[in-house]
Formats: C-alpha cells, sequence, structure tokens
C-alpha cells in the first residue's frame, strides 16, 4: 500500500521521490507509490547519481536540498553537526548551510521591517546596511544602528534578524507532505516502526512554530543570558524589545567572528582549552541545574568576540529538561562517560518505554549486551579522542533498535553534547570531553542542591510541616479511641486465611524456641563461673546441663524444620493428603 497523494502536495512529492532516487533510495520510491508522482512525464532514467568523486556528490545534495526550501535545508544543517550518520566530506559540504543560504531581496527586507515595526525603515534606523551578514534557512541578518537617543548619547550597534517572506505557507506544504511520507514509513518500514518518524515530525512541528515567533526567542535570550550572567567567558546578546515582532528580532551587535572562520595566528592568541571548559560547564548548568538550554549551538551559532569570548547566538531553538529528568540524565550521563554499563542500562531502562508489541518487541538480554558492547568499547579509547555525544547517540539508537523508546530529552541532549564535542575540538584540539563531564558533574550536583534548598522550597516543605503537625493530634487521637474501643482490626488479604494463621503460629513457635535455647546457652555460659561440687567432664554440672539442654534443643529444631519443610514440598508436588 503506497502513500495517498494529495493534490497540494504533488509537487512536494515529486521533489522528495527524486531525492531519493538521485541518492540511491529508488526502492523507496517504488514501494510507497511515490512514483505516482511522475504520471505526468516519464520517470528518471537513471535512478542513482554517480559523480567522479564523493566531494561533487555532497556538494551536490546540499545545493538540492536548498533549492528544495526551508524545511530540507534545515535538514540539511540538522545532518551537517551529524558526524555518526554521515562521512566528513558530506558534513563539511552540508555545514555552509548553517549560515550561508540563498539571500531574498532588500526590498522584502525593507517591506517586512516597516510592517512590523509600523515606522519607515529610515525613521527607524540611522543605518541600515542592505546587504546581509548571515542567511539562513528562516531568516536573515543585518548589520544596522538605532538612532541616537534624546539624552544625545549615540545609538547602539544592532543586528536585525528579519523572516523570509512567505515562510510559513511554505511550510505548511512541506511539513503535510513530510507527514504523510512520515506516516507511511512507520506503517511499513522496520526503520519507521523503530524511530517513530510521526512523533518526531510532530515534535518537529512544535518547535519550528516556536522557532518562527521571534518574540519568543527574544525571551529565549534573556532567559538563557540571565541563567548565565555568572559565567564571564559566555556572551548572551540582549533583545532590543521595541524593535522586535513576530517577524523581526533586533539584538545588540556583537562584533566578533563565527568560530569556524577563526585563523591559525587568532587560535594562538586565545586560551582555546579554558574557553572550551567554560562552554561545557555552561551548557552542563543550562541541561541539568536551569532546564533550560540552547538546543542549536552548532559552529555556525558560536562567535569568538574580540575580546575572547565566546557568544552564543540564534536562540530560537532551546531545549527544556524537568527537574525529575535531570537527575536521570546527570547520573546516566556520568554512568557513560566512566564506563559502568550495569548502571547504564538499569537508568536507561528506568527512563525508557518497553515496546511490549509489534516488530520492536523489548528485548532485555540483547538490549544489556549491545550495551555493554558500546561502553566496553568505548573504554579502551583513548580519552582526548572520545566523543561522548556520539556514544550518546548510538545508546540512544541501540535503545530504540531493541524496543525501548527513550524521552525525547536524551536525544536532544546527545546532539547537543555532540556539537559541543566539535566546537570544543575547534577551540582546543586536545580537549577532553570526557574529563570536561567528570570534572564539572559534581560542582553541577552542588548547585542543584543549593536549588532545592531555595526559599521557594522551604517555603512550600515549611507549609507542609504545618499541615502535618496540625493534623498530627487528631490523627492520634483518631487511633488511641479505637484501640480503647478494642475496635483495631488488621486486614489480610489472602487466598487461605487458615493457612496463613496457621503458618503464623508455626513461626512464632520456632521464634519461642530459638529465644528459650538462646537463654540456657546465656545462663549456662554465666553458671560455669559458679564453682559447684557438682560436676560434668569437670565443668560445673548445673551449666553443662544447661548446655546439654541446649544443644539437644537446638538439634531437635533443625530436624523438626527440616521435616516440615520436607513435607510443605511433598504435599505442593502432590496435593495434600486424601
Amino acid at each position: 500500500m503506497g502513500i495517498t497523494l494529495k493534490p497540494p502536495y504533488l509537487k512536494r512529492y515529486k521533489d522528495i521521490a527524486l531525492l531519493f532516487m538521485k541518492y540511491g533510495r529508488g526502492d523507496l520510491v517504488a514501494n510507497s507509490g511515490l512514483d505516482q508522482a511522475f504520471a505526468d512525464e516519464p520517470m528518471p532514467a537513471q535512478t542513482e547519481m554517480e559523480y567522479a568523486d564523493a566531494e561533487a556528490k555532497a556538494e551536490a545534495l546540499a545545493s538540492d536540498l536548498e533549492r528544495m526550501g526551508p524545511i530540507f535545508t534545515k535538514l540539511g544543517q540538522v545532518l551537517s553537526s551529524r558526524g555518526d550518520l554521515l562521512p566528513p566530506v558530506y558534513t563539511k559540504a552540508l555545514a555552509r548551510l548553517q549560515d550561508n543560504t540563498a539571500p531574498f531581496s532588500f526590498g522584502d527586507v525593507e517591506r517586512i521591517v516597516e510592517e512590523e515595526l509600523g515606522v519607515r525603515l529610515s525613521k527607524a534606523f540611522a543605518f541600515f546596511d542592505s546587504t546581509p551578514i548571515a542567511t539562513a534557512s528562516l531568516g536573515q541578518v543585518h548589520h544596522a544602528r538605532l538612532r541616537d537617543n534624546p539624552d544625545g548619547s549615540l545609538g547602539r550597534d544592532v543586528v536585525v534578524k528579519v523572516q523570509r517572506p512567505d515562510i510559513r505557507d511554505a511550510l505548511a506544504t512541506d511539513l503535510g507532505a513530510l507527514h504523510d511520507i512520515a506516516e507511511f514509513l512507520d506503517e511499513h518500514t522496520d526503520f519507521g516502526k523503530t524511530h517513530h518518524l510521526g512523533d518526531v515530525l510532530r515534535e518537529f512541528r512544535k518547535n519550528l512554530a516556536l522557532e518562527l515567533d521571534y518574540r519568543q526567542e527574544a525571551r529565549n535570550l534573556v532567559e538563557v543570558g540571565n541563567n548565565l550572567r555568572d559565567y564571564h567567558d559566555i556572551l548572551v546578546p540582549r533583545p532590543i524589545d521595541d524593535y522586535t515582532s513576530a517577524r523581526v528580532l533586533t539584538m545588540e551587535f556583537v562584533a566578533g567572528k563565527k568560530i569556524t572562520a577563526i585563523g591559525p595566528l587568532a587560535h594562538l592568541e586565545l586560551d582555546g582549552s579554558r574557553l572550551a571548559d567554560a562552554l561545557f560547564d555552561a551548557y552542563l548548568n543550562q541541561i541539568l541545574v536551569d532546564g533550560v538550554f540552547h538546543a542549536d549551538p552548532h559552529p555556525g551559532n558560536i562567535f569568538i568576540t574580540e575580546d575572547r569570548r565566546i557568544a552564543l547566538l540564534d536562540l530560537g531553538m532551546i531545549g527544556r529538561v524537568s527537574k525529575a529528568m535531570q537527575e536521570k540524565l546527570l547520573r546516566l550521563l556520568l554512568a557513560v562517560s566512566e564506563g559502568r554499563s550495569d548502571q547504564a542500562t538499569e537508568l536507561a531502562l528506568n527512563i525508557g518505554e518497553r515496546e511490549e508489541a509489534g516488530i520492536r518487541e523489548f528485548n532485555e538480554y540483547e538490549f544489556q549486551r549491545k550495551l555493554n558492547e558500546l561502553i566496553m568499547a568505548e573504554q579502551g579509547t583513548n580519552l582526548a579522542r572520545l566523543q561522548i555525544g556520539r556514544v550518546i547517540l548510538e545508546f540512544t539508537e541501540i535503545c530504540a533498535q531493541q524496543g525501548l523508546r527513550l524521552p525525547g530529552e536524551l536525544t536532544m541532549l546527545a546532539k547537543c553534547l555532540l556539537n559541543l564535542d566539535e566546537i570544543g575540538r575547534l577551540l582546543d584540539p586536545a580537549f577532553d570531553p570526557n574529563a570536561a563531564i567528570e570534572r564539572h558533574s559534581y560542582a553541577i550536583m552542588q548547585k542543584r542542591m543549593i536549588k532545592d534548598i531555595s526559599p521557594s522550597n522551604i517555603f512550600s516543605a515549611a507549609i507542609e510541616a504545618k499541615e502535618f503537625v496540625q493534623e498530627l493530634p487528631g490523627r492520634v487521637n483518631k487511633v488511641l479511641d479505637i484501640l480503647s474501643r478494642n475496635h483495631f482490626k488488621v486486614h489480610v488479604d489472602a487466598i487461605a486465611e487458615e493457612t496463613l494463621i496457621e503458618g503464623f503460629q508455626k513461626v512464632s513457635n520456632r521464634i519461642t524456641t530459638g529465644l528459650i535455647l538462646a537463654a540456657l546457652i546465656i545462663g549456662a555460659s554465666m553458671l560455669m563461673h559458679i564453682q559447684s561440687s557438682f560436676t560434668i567432664f569437670g565443668y560445673p554440672g548445673l551449666a553443662m546441663i544447661c548446655f546439654l539442654g541446649a544443644a539437644g534443643g537446638g538439634f531437635w529444631l533443625v530436624i523438626a524444620i527440616a521435616l516440615a519443610d520436607r513435607r510443605s514440598k511433598q504435599q505442593a508436588k502432590h496435593g495434600p493428603p486424601q
């Protein structure tokens, strides 16, 4: 059964089918029914692209994704940071999509800014550069300067991010077509059933809706900036609220260069190790303490400022982690980084959801075996070359393959760490992200403890304690009243109450016998110190009688227990005697 082609999406079906066929997945096109998109024209004769070298093919893929529009450009941006999925030649070619996509005209920029701000461009800004300083899939950025203030102070340098024209309509069409294809893959392919592409696309659609509202990004800049205010090596630009709307975002200008554009001589002047360590510390703090983090830290979003700090840009996409999940993620991160496979497996089972039916029914034995192989293999890796982000991504992949669905926060954390691995090595080739995680994790735990004893939490605990103290006398009086009236009852939900009572009696009898034997032994040991004319084997006679009695009683008790257990086993095997 193929995809039911919907007329509004026919052109998109065709583009996607061409992409699959061009890069070697013509079988997917035929099996899904996407070949129907070519009903009015002949199918391409060549079903797989052939190039003289891999670099040309990788560059062609980047160009095709850019040509297909914003959604697919964004897909290329995501793939450019997935060194675990693609060879370096592909990630390098796709990296240009991070901030080097085709710009749109300045006429559209002027029109959108004036519509959104309700004022002419020349009135709002003293200077506005018509050439964008960066372009991306959803918008582009221009350098500008605000007009001088009434008090005579000079206007600030700012950057203005302008959303692409008609982007929302284009995204609606692309998402609709992708939704149909994701549903088909979920129903008819192992890959779809394993990775739940429909759920992934719904989460992507939700994040994209937030990213298209630049007012939300402005709030993200403020929130993350406030959380990182104690990190002096990290800079987050502040938004200019009066010049910000749903499609226009104005923020402070950051003088600097993209981290990938720093030359060898500039690298010599940087304290790369310190900056990389500060960046890792800041992200761990965002994820595991604040619960709000910059979810897209690819190299195109990281700047080195003129005063040699790190600037975090483009906070349209942020992740949020609940307090309960933070504890589990921290423990899992430490278990993986320290090579404790048993604890990592236990934590994954605790936070994951098992698939109990279908093609990926959970297989616990195979799951434990594969995770152990992954973590043990990484133990032999040079720590300076270990990529903790890639390891956690492989970890989530194994869970999916073995029928264990992990929360989206873990996948987002893995992608974030994968990008940080790359950025850390750009800053300092010898940087060890594994050691950085271990080094900062203890400080992270201290911050979490301090956060837990914040005034609001203490106040909440005080209210609960007050309610408990207020209700305690009434509860105690109620219990005492029941006891005084002899109405206290113990309700036992058992299949056979008589058998249960009989078992209690046997247990109590054995305990009583044991106490008597223990008393005899203690008494005998005390009598040993009392001299007596009556002796047995040269020892005080009464003490020896107690010892012998205790020994005999103990021997009898052991035999009685053994015989009773034997009878119970026989009754369980053959049934009670008739």
